[in-house]
C-alpha cells in the first residue's frame, strides 16, 4: 500500500480537537440523524415500488425520479441559503420531505396512477433537507484556513460512508420485521426529526451571511476554475457509478447476487478508514496534486478489479481500492471551499453534489448497458479510464497561494 495512506498515520487526535467544541458536537449529531435517509430513501423507494407494482423497472423509475429531484433543486436551495441563511429552506424541507414520502407510500398502496407516484418521488428528492451543504458551509465559516478544516471534511466524508453502510442494513431489517412501506416512513421520520434538531443546534445560530456583491445569474458557474472542478467531479463520479453496477454484475456472474451488498460494504469500510487516515494529519503536496494522486489510485484500484475473478481476491482488492475514495471526496470539498467565493459557498457545494449525483447516475446507466453486451469486467475497465482521465484533468487545477 502506498505510504500516502499507510495505517500508522491514522490518529484520532485531530478529530478530538475538532469535536472538543460542545456546540459543534451537538450540531454534528443532529446532522447525522437528519442525513440518515441518504442511505435509506433511494433503496426503500425502489423496493416499495417494486413490491407495489411487481416491476423492478417501475422501482428504478421512481428511485431515479427521487435522485433527479434532488439534483435539480439543490443548487437553487444553495443560492437561497447564501442569500438569506438556511433556516427558511430547512423549515420548508422539514415539512415537504416527509409529506412527499407519505404521499408516495399512499399512492403506491392505493395503486394511484404511476405518473402521480413519480411526481411524489421527485418531490421527495426536491425536498430533501440540505443538511450536508449546511455542514460544509458551517465548517468553512468556522474554520477558514485552520488546518482542522481537512479533518472536518474528512469527518463529513466518513459519516456519509457510514450512513451508506448502515442505511441498506436498516432497510433490510425493517422490511424483514415489517413491510416495504416502513423504511420509507422511517426515512421520513428521521428527515424531519433530524432537521428540526439541526435547526435548534447552537452552531447554526451563529451562521454568517456574507455581504452580497453584484454577481451574474450563473453564480459559481461563472468561474472557469469551478467549472473545471465540476467536470472532474462528474468524471470520477461516473467511475463510482460504474463500480456500483459492476460489483452487482460480478456478484450475479458467480451466482451469488446477495454478495453485492457485502462487497460494496467492504469497499465503504475501506473508504471510511482511508478518510479517517487522510484527515488525521496535514499533507504537504498542493490540493490539486493530492486530488490527482487519489483519483489515479482509484483508477488503478478499479482496473485491478477487472481481472479479479476469485471472490476473496475481489473483496480484498475492493477494500484496498476503497481506501482512497473518501479522501477524494474530502479533497473535493476542500477545493470547493478554496475556489468558490464566500458569497457563493452553499451554492457551490450544492453544484458539487449535483455533479457527483449526476455522474454516478450516468455511470450506473452506462454500466448496465456495458454488462449486457460485454460483461462485468468492462465496467471496471471503463471506470479505470474515467478516474485516470479525471486525475489528468486535476493536474490543470491552479489555486491562489
Amino acid at each position: 500500500m502506498p505510504r500516502f495512506f499507510c495505517p500508522p498515520m491514522l490518529s484520532l487526535a485531530r478529530y478530538a480537537d475538532l469535536l472538543d467544541d460542545r456546540d459543534l458536537r451537538r450540531t454534528v449529531t443532529a446532522s447525522v440523524i437528519g442525513r440518515l435517509p441518504i442511505g435509506v430513501t433511494g433503496l426503500s423507494i425502489l423496493l416499495l415500488a417494486q413490491g407495489g407494482t411487481g416491476s423492478f423497472a417501475q422501482g428504478g423509475i421512481m428511485a431515479a425520479a427521487y435522485v433527479i429531484g434532488l439534483a435539480c433543486v439543490a443548487p437553487w436551495m444553495g443560492r437561497v441559503i447564501d442569500r438569506s441563511g438556511p433556516r427558511s429552506v430547512l423549515r420548508i424541507c422539514a415539512i415537504a420531505f416527509p409529506s412527499a414520502l407519505i404521499a408516495l407510500v399512499l399512492a403506491i398502496e392505493l395503486q394511484a396512477p404511476r405518473p402521480l407516484a413519480w411526481l411524489f418521488a421527485f418531490a421527495a428528492g426536491a425536498g430533501f433537507p440540505p443538511i450536508t451543504v449546511c455542514m460544509r458551509t458551517l465548517f468553512r465559516q468556522k474554520l477558514g484556513d485552520n488546518p482542522l478544516l481537512s479533518a472536518a471534511y474528512s469527518l463529513e466524508s466518513v459519516l456519509i460512508e457510514l450512513i451508506f453502510i448502515v442505511g441498506p442494513i436498516l432497510v433490510a431489517v425493517l422490511i424483514a420485521i415489517a413491510s416495504p412501506p416502513i423504511p420509507v416512513l422511517f426515512a421520513a421520520a428521521c428527515g424531519t426529526a433530524g432537521t428540526w434538531l439541526f435547526l435548534r443546534s447552537p452552531a447554526l445560530r451563529r451562521w454568517h451571511i456574507e455581504a452580497r456583491t453584484p454577481t451574474g445569474l450563473l453564480g459559481p458557474l461563472a468561474a472557469p476554475k469551478f467549472l473545471l472542478l465540476l467536470s472532474i467531479v462528474f468524471g470520477y463520479a461516473g467511475a463510482f457509478g460504474l463500480i456500483e453496477i459492476g460489483v452487482a454484475g460480478y456478484a450475479s456472474s458467480i451466482g451469488h447476487p446477495a454478495l453485492t451488498g457485502v462487497l460494496l460494504s467492504l469497499m465503504s469500510v475501506g473508504s471510511a478508514l482511508g478518510g479517517l487516515a487522510y484527515g488525521s494529519r496535514n499533507w504537504r503536496p498542493p490540493l490539486p496534486r493530492q486530488f490527482a494522486l487519489t483519483l489515479a489510485l482509484i483508477g488503478v484500484g478499479m482496473g485491478s478489479l477487472a481481472v479479479a475473478a476469485n471472490p476473496w481476491l475481489f473483496a480484498g482488492l475492493g477494500f484496498v481500492a476503497g481506501l482512497v475514495m473518501a479522501p477524494a471526496l474530502t479533497i473535493q470539498s476542500m477545493l470547493v471551499a478554496r475556489i468558490a467565493i464566500q458569497t457563493h459557498s452553499a451554492e457551490a457545494f450544492t453544484w458539487s453534489s449535483t455533479g457527483l449525483l449526476s455522474g454516478v447516475g450516468l455511470g450506473m446507466a452506462a454500466g448496465g448497458w456495458i454488462i449486457e453486451r460485454w460483461g462485468w469486467s468492462w465496467t471496471f475497465g471503463l471506470a479505470c479510464v474515467a478516474a485516470l482521465g479525471a486525475s489528468i484533468a486535476a493536474l490543470a487545477l491552479r489555486l491562489r497561494d
